[in-house]
């Protein structure tokens, strides 16, 4: 179905297109309102295809390991952060958190969206309240390391890892009831 939507889109805005400089003057507008619908018919046809694809089980297990996964790359290495600390350089801290988060980040928030497709809304708004604030208090220490606050970085990092273990606990919670 997928291919076929690429299909529609390709041949439908091509045509569109054509049909609005076979004339200088004027568009073809008998031409060009039949391609455009087959065009936006063809982009639809994907979203249902792509909707339907993320929803299937296997897909959401995938996506699920993933999150879970970079859950714990990022509780791990704030961990660590935590520990380093005092002995890295407070304007070198926001180069740290680049080198180390900027991947599982971006991995976890692609991945997001299968905890409400496995457990529900209610479940998906918990997990990422608390990620999103351990990824707010992260984005606070990157700006004072750049700043030179050296307390809040310290104060923010701590913040940082108790919220992001408090997201990977609530997945894991999650994991489990439903084992049970």
């Amino acid at each position: 179905m997928k291919l076929l939507g690429f299909l529609m889109v390709t041949v439908g805005f091509i045509a569109a297109s054509l049909a609005t400089v076979v004339d200088e003057n004027t568009v073809q507008w008998l031409g060009y309102v039949p391609a455009l619908a087959l065009g936006i018919a063809g982009v639809v046809l994907i979203k249902i295809d792509v909707h339907k694809h993320s929803k299937t089980e296997h897909h959401v297990a995938a996506k699920i390991e993933t999150v879970e996964g970079s859950l714990e790359r990022i509780v791990t290495k704030i961990k660590q952060l935590d520990l380093d600390k005092e002995s890295i350089y407070t304007y070198d801290v926001r180069h740290k958190i680049d080198e180390l988060f900027v991947d599982d980040l971006e991995t976890f928030v692609d991945a997001r969206q299968s905890i409400g497709h496995r457990y529900g809304l209610v479940a998906y708004g918990e997990v990422m309240n608390s990620f999103a604030a351990g990824e707010r208090y992260l984005n606070r220490v990157w700006s004072a390391s750049a700043d030179g606050y050296i307390d809040e970085v310290n104060t923010y990092i701590e913040k940082s890892k108790e919220q992001f273990i408090d997201s990977l606990e609530k997945i894991k919670n999650l994991k489990n009831q439903q084992i049970t």
